[in-house]
């Protein structure tokens, strides 16, 4: 078989045109301008808009009387326009929904400068300095439209204190849109940390209320929380959950070593094998991880790939404040394993060995191309995500990377060929190294035109662009442009309906001969129609992200014009959720601009189906060629024309409701001390990160300062530990308020009593052993 990066080489060739052409991208990355705010969590909106969010911290760029949270992207101007919310997003989670709005759930405490809560005046709900309440329940709604984003009201976020609220307090939770566009939000910290549990782990659900077991739906439509037993058992390493459909709909889980089979709507886990070689993928180890694309060939054979992440004992991981050794001395991993959670030959689910990457990455993240490839961006060679002023063993003026836990930055591209044979997967040949380290809080994402949009970095506590810092703020964008931009001619189809439905009739798309150049059954051939969602990113994730390939035949004429007969995804939503998408004429591996598309009914509820789809036959015209200029299509960043004039105008309502009630006080991080910086020192710690490592047996925790032998002040970490925390391990789940109407943006509640402080009593959730 032919590998997808060589029939992109092979489809640059064949669309070549005699005639000069414009500058050849492929390959390259480019520096495009400043997001105003360091891209956290981007998202793309149907209009050419990415949209943005950071952390509450003090960016320069001002809004409102106040720093900057906040803004969109427009992907032609290559400007940024400021966006004001009003909550905290920090290490929020997001997901869209089926109209094409987007949710982001949970986020931090309100914080100062310095993510300090202890100043004068400030609280965890609401900081005088920066302006911004906190976020830790909070659910803020958005539909991406034309309009100005400050001016319109329906264009801005519906984001309040006294707004929509979710049961309990989530930072770090996993997300999940489920067949019936509804979202499933799960576990998280209760507020700040670096890991998920205490040091020893004597409560694994609930760490002294630093943990948050339980898992709830959006809309919540009455249903109370539920405790995941899985959360106890993978307790400490579970945040970000790794979650995804899957066409039964149960859900695939993994999380430190375990993963499972998962009926939500019963709440029973079935246990799965363990990550083979004790390697985390999780937060803070980072691991890229995708579901494969869904191909026809395959019968859209659910797979998900797991590629590099980090290695430490169950004690070196450490606890709330902070690992407990140097984690920028240890090698990342580049192992891939992948898992078919649901084999179609009735086989016994079983992680499989795949290729390893070129090289070690943590916080590396996947974008899945619209030519059927797997591009990995962002991360380092050693270390994990995460910050703080120190670990177990190195002292605040002794850390050699600033506040970053990871070091060595790993800024070229590689590219995953699904399609190639084992041992001929990756490669990054012709792929260019960019100048700027992604690390902790990097994102990336696929634009409609192909490109992917890397943003983001910000391995500080608060923003810190000084030149003395070794990874600095980053406000700088780059695109990067995958291979197919060295084609002279891309495909400009036609006929692209704004919505899809789940089964049906089939519908057709046409490209014409000016689109490609040669024989014209080739072309029509070796062409895969592709729906893919570029998701929700943050933190090394694309939460959301699937693509699947589109049965179709198609009919050519004699002048060269090729009508495909496109199939309706198929009738089962578990495969792809209702909601935004994107459609893709990909041929010889050169793919089109995406088409924004609504798949499903644009309604949360039960997605209607239909019969599949039946395909006429395949009519060839014998002699019919293209016509391709030498115009360079990749120039165009305009994303492909719907048969009607306005994309999704019919799914212009937001859909918003859930639980409301108004934010707990859940614990507070710890004050943020000032930075010393020490070069001589630093200088001499950096060179230990390139020998080899020997671990060093860690401190007790919370007992004794490493340093000294001395109590450990509360604020000598970025994170708090909550062994001394009052809110109980045995909370009583409280049942849900009532669920306010959809159009209800701002609808009030009574108190949440989850948060109330109790008396712990941790021996009754002790978790069972490791799966």
């Amino acid at each position: 078989m032919v590998s997808l990066t060589a029939k992109a080489l092979l489809g640059a060739a064949l669309l070549a045109a005699p005639v000069a052409q414009a500058e050849d991208l492929g390959g390259k990355i480019e520096e495009v301008g400043s997001t105003l705010v360091s891209a956290m969590m981007m998202f793309v909106g149907k209009s050419n808009k990415v949209y943005i969010l950071d952390k509450v911290e003090g960016n320069a760029e001002q809004l409102n009387g106040h720093s900057l949270y906040a803004s969109v992207w427009d992907i032609e101007s290559r400007t940024a326009q400021p966006m004001d919310v009003q909550t905290n997003p920090f290490c929020a989670n997001g997901m869209h929904l089926p109209n094409g709005s987007f949710v982001v759930f949970g986020g931090n405490n309100a914080v100062g400068p310095g993510g300090d809560n202890h100043i004068a005046g400030s609280t965890t709900e609401y900081d005088p300095t920066y302006q911004a309440y906190g976020g830790t329940k909070a659910i803020r709604v958005i539909t991406p439209c034309d309009g100005d984003v400050n001016s319109d009201p329906n264009c801005a976020w519906v984001d309040s204190p006294n707004g929509l609220q979710m049961q309990s307090s989530r930072w770090y939770p996993g997300a999940e849109a489920l067949g019936n566009g509804s979202v499933l939000i799960i576990g998280g910290f209760s507020s700040g940390g670096y890991i998920n549990r205490n040091y020893p782990n004597t409560d694994p659900y609930y760490s002294g209320g630093g943990s948050n077991p339980t898992y709830e739906l959006y809309p919540a439509n009455g249903v109370t929380q539920r405790v995941m037993q899985f959360m106890g058992q993978t307790s400490g390493l579970n945040s970000y959950a790794l979650t995804y459909l899957m066409k039964s709909g149960n859900l695939f889980v993994q999380a430190n070593h375990s993963s499972i089979m998962w009926d939500a709507d019963n709440n029973v886990e079935t246990p799965l094998p363990d990550m083979p070689n004790d390697i985390i993928r999780v937060y803070p180890a980072s691991g890229a991880n995708a579901m494969m694309p869904l191909t026809v060939a395959d019968n859209y054979e659910q797979t998900i790939l797991f590629c590099g992440g980090f290695t430490m004992t169950d004690e070196e991981w450490g606890n709330f404040a902070y690992p407990f050794i140097n984690t920028w001395e240890r090698a990342s991993s580049a192992d891939c394993q992948r898992m078919s959670p649901e084999p179609l030959d009735g086989s016994t689910p079983a992680y499989e060995q795949d290729d390893d990457m070129p090289t070690t990455r943590t916080m590396g993240q996947f974008v899945l191309l619209p030519d059927g490839t797997m591009l990995v961006v962002n991360g380092a060679r050693n270390g994990t995500a995460g910050y703080g002023l120190n670990t177990n063993v190195t002292a605040q003026a002794d850390m050699p990377w600033g506040e970053s836990y990871a070091a060595e930055p790993q800024m070229q591209p590689a590219i995953y060929d699904p399609t190639a044979p084992k041992g001929k997967r990756w490669s990054t040949e012709g792929l260019a190294t960019s100048t700027i380290p992604r690390l902790y809080h990097s994102s990336a994402l696929l634009l409609p035109d192909g490109s992917v949009m890397i943003a983001g970095s910000n391995p500080n506590i608060d923003v810190n662009i000084s030149s003395i810092v070794p990874y600095p703020t980053t406000y700088a964008a780059e695109y990067f442009y995958p291979p197919y931009f060295s084609a002279s001619k891309r495909p400009v189809p036609s006929g692209i309906p704004d919505t899809l439905t789940y089964g049906g009739d089939y519908f057709n798309v046409t490209v014409p001969a000016s689109s490609y150049s040669g024989d014209a059954n080739n072309a029509a051939n070796a062409t895969m129609i592709w729906l893919s969602r570029p998701g929700w990113t943050t933190h090394a994730m694309n939460m959301g992200q699937r693509i699947m390939q589109l049965n179709n035949t198609y009919t050519v004429s004699s002048d060269g014009t090729i009508t495909y007969h496109v199939a309706q995804p198929p009738p089962n939503a578990n495969l792809f959720q209702p909601g935004p998408a994107y459609v893709w004429v990909t041929i010889d591996g050169i793919p089109s601009n995406g088409t924004y598309v609504i798949v499903g009914n644009g309604n949360i509820g039960p997605q209607p189906t239909k019969a599949a789809s039946v395909l006429p036959a395949i009519v060839r015209a014998e002699g019919a060629k293209g016509s391709a200029s030498g115009s360079n299509g990749s120039s165009d960043s305009s994303s492909s024309s719907n048969s009607s004039s306005d994309s999704g105008s019919s799914h212009t309502a937001v859909i918003v409701g859930g639980i409301v009630g108004a934010v707990a006080v859940v614990g507070v991080l710890g004050a943020i001390i000032g930075i010393c910086l020490s070069r001589k020192r630093r200088a001499e710690a950096r060179s230990v990160a390139h020998e080899k490592y020997g671990v060093s047996p860690p401190q007790p925790a919370f007992a004794q300062d490493a340093f000294g032998g001395a109590p450990r002040p509360s604020d000598a970490t970025a994170f708090e530990p909550y062994a001394a925390n009052a809110y109980g391990s045995s909370a009583k789940l409280v049942d849900g308020q009532g669920v306010p109407s959809y159009d209800d943006h701002h609808a009030g509640g009574s108190h949440d009593s989850y948060y109330e402080a109790r008396t712990p009593n941790t021996a009754s959730h002790l978790a069972p052993g490791r799966y």
